[in-house]
């Protein structure tokens, strides 16, 4: 390797360190050495041996490595070769013959760490994913932290909600092919990962095989591209999951990790420390605490920070506490050393559309539904010995619809709180449109610790005035709205607006948004639709012209007017006639699963 990098210097006209920072040049091993260099494949770490001097210099140093009398070992990851490297230009160390290709080996990886990172540090510089491995378009931002994540394997993402985290770090797959991956989600996200993968990336020119990894107890799943998990499962899978051979594992969600001290977060651990690339996705790595970010770059690169004593008493007030002293210095320090990127909405606010509509799969519980659906089945069964066009069939069919969707509102009202709390979370300011008093009562429950407030059609004047008033004057972050109470309101302090049901009309939702985005506004909107896998959601989501993550266009009418709901009650009847045929095909088994 040596002579190759001599020829190249020779062929240049210029060493191949030229603009390196000085700690990761070559050390001379001459004059007196301080003791040896070796690779624990074991342990999976530098070790030094020598001299009490070195090895105490090391310690006070690195507070992250471990010493024994006469020893210190070090992490083999890129950033500590080369603290390793500077600790040598002072003493120097004879690298033992079986490790010394290994050394220089990991010497030119942090070299090349530091050249991308710094690469990517003079933003922009915009990398593309090829067109066979991703199927989509990043905006110019996107480009930007795709090289970011290019340039730093082992990262946070931590742009502001909304702006495509998900779609960044699919795109680092694409371009890296560091298949398999594992992801890892909060329960409520499964479906929508799933869904993303699917559309975003190919393998082979093919569709990823995605594998959904369940229950505690570890099992032998099936061969596929990208495996999915949530965190309340890792403990179970603690053991295993170092072991499946996964190249990269993106982390959802992160502030997951914000604690230590817990089998989930050990699991997690052991896994990053298995894989070479691990990337973190957070608008909202840190809560309440400063500190809290040394529990999540800990698992991106295990005590880049230092361990958790010296990372208190320098960056904090003192041991153990957890208020950083100057958060400011903390972000740029993360920042320079490619741990972090983050960009706020309002940076990038000239890329983005005034209004964004995204399209989310959610869970839903299947017992619920289930039992919801039962009476609906029986005026089903009932349906067919109806003529057609007749009154008493157009009633039945309106009931049917009506039961249908509010046991799909229902069965996934406690994921859509979910999604709507990390949204609150994040210092969104959301109005949350549902059209069934049961759903809202659920969101009622789920959500009262953030106060919110209702408008549902029952209230009086007086008290809707209240709760308008509430959400502009910041009161509470959460309005609850009717879909059918929403006309000539203004909310134009929401910075989201989630729909929690569907309606028919595609007007009724482009009412629904215009409370927010008003005449004059400058924000851009984002409006996410949440759909469940089972009930009229899919044939909704069908007449209303949405597919996943993209925006057909069909919701130009500001109001809605009789052609508008004439096509919405066609869409209706369409629907209870599939779904008359799924039930007949269902036959007399549990037709609630099929319907």
């Amino acid at each position: 390797m040596r002579d190759e990098k001599k020829q190249e210097e020779q062929q240049s006209g210029m060493p191949q360190d030229a603009g390196l920072p000085g700690y990761l040049r070559d050390v001379p091993q001459t004059g007196h050495l301080y003791g040896t260099l070796s690779y624990n494949r074991r342990s999976k770490c530098w070790t030094i041996k020598g001299e009490p001097c070195v090895t105490e210099m090391a310690t006070r140093l690195f507070p992250g490595s471990t010493r024994r009398r006469g020893e210190a070992r070090f992490t083999a990851n890129r950033r500590i070769v080369g603290d390793v490297n500077w600790l040598m230009m002072r003493y120097p160390l004879e690298i033992a013959a079986r490790d010394r290709a290994l050394w220089e080996k990991a010497l030119e990886q942090a070299r090349e760490h530091v050249r991308k990172r710094d690469a990517a540090l003079r933003l922009p510089v915009r990398s593309v994913p090829p067109q066979e491995t991703f199927c989509g378009e990043l905006r110019e931002f996107q480009k930007e932290g795709l090289s970011f994540l290019l340039a730093n394997p082992r990262t946070l993402l931590a742009d502001e909600m909304g702006l495509g985290k998900t779609v960044q770090a699919l795109a680092c797959l694409a371009a890296t092919g560091d298949l398999p991956a594992l992801i890892v989600v909060p329960p409520h996200l499964l479906r929508n990962w799933m869904a993303e993968t699917e559309r975003f990336l190919r393998v082979a020119g093919r569709a990823p095989r995605v594998c959904v990894l369940t229950g505690l107890k570890p099992y032998d799943p099936p061969e596929a591209d990208v495996y999915i998990i949530h965190y309340l499962l890792l403990r179970g899978w603690k053991q295993v999951l170092p072991q499946m051979g996964f190249r990269a594992v993106i982390f959802d969600e992160m502030q997951e990790l914000r604690h230590g001290g817990t089998e989930k977060y050990s699991a997690a651990s052991l896994l990053a420390e298995s894989c070479e690339r691990v990337i973190g996705l957070s608008g909202t790595p840190i809560y309440n605490r400063g500190a809290e970010i040394w529990n999540i770059v800990n698992i991106l690169d295990f005590h880049c920070l230092g361990d958790w004593e010296s990372f208190t008493r320098e960056w904090c007030d003192g041991y153990g506490n957890h208020i950083v002293r100057d958060p400011a210095l903390l972000g740029a320090h993360l920042r320079r050393e490619g741990l972090i990127l983050r960009r706020t909405k309002q940076e990038v606010l000239s890329e983005l559309p005034p209004k964004r509509r995204l399209v989310q799969e959610i869970d839903a519980d299947d017992k619920v539904y289930r039992e919801l659906m039962r009476p609906v089945l029986e005026m089903l069964g009932s349906l067919s010995e109806l003529l057609p066009d007749t009154r008493e069939r157009v009633l039945l069919e309106e009931q049917i619809s009506r039961g249908e969707r509010q046991a799909t509102g229902v069965a996934k009202a406690p994921f859509v709180a979910a999604f709507v709390r990390a949204l609150l979370d994040a210092g969104e300011r959301v109005l949350l449109f549902a059209h069934h008093h049961a759903v809202m009562d659920i969101y009622r429950k789920e959500l009262a610790a953030y106060r919110p407030a209702f408008i549902t059609g029952q209230e009086s004047t007086a008290q809707k005035d209240r709760s308008v008033e509430r959400f502009m004057e910041s009161d509470t972050a959460l309005c609850v709205i009717s879909l059918r109470a929403a006309a000539g309101l203004n909310l134009q302090r929401a910075s989201c607006v989630v729909f929690g049901e569907l309606d028919w009309s595609p007007a009724v939702h482009t009412q629904a948004e215009d409370r927010a985005h008003r005449m004059g506004q400058r924000d851009s909107i984002l409006c996410y639709y949440l759909v469940a896998p089972q009930g009229s959601d899919r044939d909704m989501q069908d007449a209303l012209g949405l597919k996943i993550s993209q925006f057909v266009a069909l919701m130009g009418d500001k109001t809605p007017d009789t052609a508008a709901e004439q096509r919405a009650q066609r869409a209706a009847q369409m629907h209870i006639a599939h779904l008359l045929e799924r039930y007949q095909m269902a036959g007399n088994g549990d037709a609630s699963k099929n319907v």
